[in-house]
């Protein structure tokens, strides 16, 4: 039997994966998580095969939590199964060491398929987006500029954003200002608007 844990933030998505899944003789749903830190804890008690995430969740995203796993060495190999068909996300999706990348859109049996080819060994990309993660423009961005940028984009002030990441104000602004300009955009607001549609948030 193939161990999996879902990771999927919306309850109907994550109960048909679940239901999808436990009709296929040999894959065997062990945990179920609404959020990135609670995969991160079932992943590190149950230590299962695979483990199949979205991308946006709370707490931790999908890509975080697939570049926790890997930095703690634990043995599940990632898929990801998002809404989600931007090139930047798949490039960083294969850096942080994901071994599986599926739209949500994709029939059952094309996931089952997947989960078996990554637990094999393989690797499970959805074609569209191979071809297409090649011709984007690479993400200019670091992973600090990155999580100002996304707290940005919530709304959060310089103030608010030092206070969760633990940094100085000053130093928040700095990020801020490097992310705007390697964007090429006006604004705070506008530069997230472009990193999120090219995927690299």
């Amino acid at each position: 039997m193939i161990s999996v844990v879902i990771a999927e933030d919306q309850a109907l998505v994550l109960g048909a994966l679940a239901a999808l899944l436990g009709l296929e003789g040999d894959l065997d749903v062990v945990g179920r998580a609404s959020n990135g830190q609670e995969a991160l804890a079932l992943c590190r008690a149950l230590r299962p095969d695979i483990l199949l995430t979205d991308i946006e969740m709370p707490l931790m995203t999908g890509l975080e939590l697939a570049a926790a796993l890997a930095g703690e060495s634990l043995p599940t190999r990632v898929m990801i199964v998002t809404t989600f068909a931007r090139s930047g996300y798949l490039r960083r999706a294969l850096g942080a060491g994901v071994r599986g990348y599926l739209l949500k859109d994709a029939p059952a049996e094309t996931l089952a398929a997947a989960i078996r080819t990554v637990h094999a060994g393989g690797r499970a990309i959805a074609p569209e987006l191979a071809l297409e993660s090649w011709s984007g423009r690479e993400d200019p961005l670091n992973e600090r500029e990155r999580q100002v940028l996304r707290l940005a984009g919530e709304g959060r002030s310089s103030g608010e954003i030092a206070r969760q990441i633990h940094l100085s104000e000053g130093t928040v602004r700095n990020y801020l200002s490097e992310a705007i300009s390697k964007l090429d955009a006006g604004n705070r607001v506008e530069a997230f608007r472009l990193a999120r549609d090219a995927g690299w948030l």
